[in-house]
């Protein structure tokens, strides 16, 4: 089977990729430092060229290293949000029910309030914040409310509350998981548009608010369980 053998169940190909992850773990390859040669790989690893090819062309594909050309392959500086991409398809591959990932989507919620309400500079993003929101309540309130408007307000609204946090991996994270979660999302809104639980459904975003702006520490877990309710 070639580079295609596997070993204690992983690929030639994989060894050589979680080999290299290692590396930059421990310090061994540091960020903006250049990769061993090919050979030098290979002898590494015990792997053959074509291995070591496909794993770095694996890895370059995530984020994790890039090619200057002439001058050899090299560690990523910098936060690539393709670096995020595997460990969060592999929760589809997974089939986890969607209440899985709203168990998830709350413990992310749960974290990021924390980060947030820790912040002196809240008046850089409040204000954004209550203007998604009222845009949503306006949405919710009008006359013939549009439920693909509303997910999308809805979606912006913690957005930007993911954004708030100054952390791009736990933003991609969150966007990861709000897709994720969309048709379980939508169900949940048109039901709420339905049985006349607006009111109340605005005022569960409106409690994130207060949690931020009078910074309520203590309040942060007890806000996000209620604002996930309608979705038990």
């Amino acid at each position: 089977m070639a580079a295609e053998e596997v070993q204690q169940g992983k690929s030639v190909v994989d060894q050589v990729m979680d080999g290299i992850i290692r590396q930059i773990i421990s310090g061994e390859l540091v960020p903006g430092g250049k990769l061993p040669t090919e050979m030098e790989l290979c002898r590494q690893f015990g792997a053959g060229r074509n291995s070591v090819r496909e794993a770095v062309k694996k890895l370059q594909a995530y984020g994790i290293l890039y090619i200057k050309r002439a001058d050899g392959t090299f560690v990523s500086e910098t936060y690539n949000r393709k670096m995020l991409d595997p460990m969060l398809y592999s929760l589809i591959l997974q089939h986890n029910s969607w209440k899985d990932f709203v168990e998830l989507r709350a413990v992310i919620d749960i974290g990021t309030l924390n980060i947030i309400v820790q912040r002196t500079d809240i008046n850089t993003f409040l204000p954004e914040l209550y203007r998604t929101y009222g845009e949503l309540s306006a949405e919710l309130h009008s006359p013939e409310p549009s439920l693909e408007r509303v997910l999308e307000l809805d979606m912006k609204f913690h957005s930007r509350i993911a954004g708030a946090a100054n952390n791009p991996m736990l933003e991609t994270i969150t966007e990861y998981i709000t897709l994720l979660t969309l048709p379980s999302r939508r169900e949940t809104t048109r039901k709420v548009m339905e049985s006349g639980e607006i009111d109340n459904f605005v005022e569960l975003h409106r409690r994130l608010l207060t949690v931020i702006e009078r910074h309520q520490t203590e309040e942060i877990v007890r806000a996000v369980q209620d604002h996930y309710v309608y979705w038990k």
